[in-house]
């Protein structure tokens, strides 16, 4: 009975927490910004984010391999400036980053 106070407890002070509001509308603009750039460039790339005290810390941009269909200074103007509206600010760093599939040794 004790753990069903607490959890109720924390639960509404949670909700009431500015941090929890940032956490929910940063994943909704992380997958906006997902879905902007799949549409631009036909590739889905994975978005994260760092809030410091409410704050946009930054905004991480990683697609799954290369993108070579457009220059480098292209889609990062592209990343920056869907990730600025998406996120409606515009955070103190955007890492843009690529997966690159495991090659052979060297």
């Amino acid at each position: 009975m004790f753990r069903a106070i607490v959890i109720i407890v924390l639960a509404f002070a949670l909700s009431g927490c500015d941090a929890f509001g940032a956490l929910k509308n940063g994943m909704q603009y992380a997958r906006a910004v997902e879905g902007d750039l799949e549409q631009s460039t036909g590739v889905r790339p994975k978005v994260g984010f760092n809030w410091h005290n409410g704050r946009l810390a930054s905004v991480t941009v990683m697609f799954p391999g290369l993108y070579q269909t457009k220059p480098l200074g292209d889609l990062a103007g592209l990343v920056h400036e869907t990730v600025t509206r998406e996120f409606k600010q515009t955070p103190d760093a955007i890492v843009l980053s690529f997966a690159l599939a495991r090659g052979p040794s060297v």
